[in-house]
């Protein structure tokens, strides 16, 4: 059996989006792909702006609604990447990459099925989204990459891998990383994700080794926060 091809847009599909039905169910409805019903919404939104207004007009009064920054957020976002064909990444620009750390945090609302059906609908017009760049699952890999070594370390009876004072380099490594964690967890920028799998894993990761002593004072070396970049490893 041939399916009919439809052409784009489908006027029944941008009827159903202009009266707030969301993608997912306009999808389920008509028995195709969302990535079939989100092209032909693309393309309708090129011909008539206007369309996500009316869909987002139309939606109940419980679902939530975007914020004033999170609009500003969602529209740069689109912006950025009508002008440079690219999603924003984590840069030397303030700028992009605070745009790249909201565009993270709504994936991972996208992941869990929390993501508002307002920042959905705008954001799939750009392909692929939701799907992190090579550099971020990169990133991500390591960081579990780290976790693990850092309980595997630790399981070996050792103390907490030391950042400074020490001619092992792999224990440096292990310890440079725990470093920057503690120094984002004060400085608020830790993903929460990230703070309940360290909690778990290697609980007592904040204070670290027992301080000795009274070397060990305010002011010594073992106590200073040692400038480090964020970049995750």
């Amino acid at each position: 059996m041939t399916q009919t091809k439809r052409t784009a847009p489908d006027t029944e599909w941008v009827l159903m989006y202009r009266q707030g039905i969301p993608t997912p169910k306009i999808a389920a409805v008509a028995g195709v792909a969302e990535t079939t019903v989100r092209y032909h919404l693309a393309i309708a939104a090129k011909l008539d702006p206007r369309i996500r207004a009316e869909h987002q007009a139309a939606l109940p009064a419980a679902l939530p609604r975007l914020t004033a920054a999170g609009q500003r957020n969602l529209e740069d976002v689109i912006a950025f990447y009508n002008t440079g064909g690219r999603l924003p990444i984590f840069s030397h620009s303030a700028r992009e990459k605070a745009l790249a750390v909201w565009l993270h945090r709504r994936r991972k609302d996208a992941a869990q099925g929390t993501l508002s059906p307002a920042y959905a609908d705008a954001l799939d017009v750009i392909p692929d989204w939701r799907k992190p760049s090579a550099k971020q699952a990169d990133d991500e890999a390591r960081w579990t990459q780290r976790l693990a070594e850092v309980a595997s370390y630790r399981a070996a009876d050792n103390d907490w891998p030391r950042h400074n004072k020490t001619n092992d380099q792999s224990e440096r490594v292990l310890g440079v990383w725990l470093h920057v964690q503690r120094i984002n967890d004060r400085a608020g920028k830790l993903d929460p994700a990230k703070k309940t799998k360290l909690d778990e894993i290697i609980p007592g990761w904040r204070q670290g080794r027992a301080r000795r002593g009274a070397n060990s004072r305010p002011g010594s070396a073992d106590s200073r926060v040692t400038k480090l970049s964020h970049k995750p490893f």
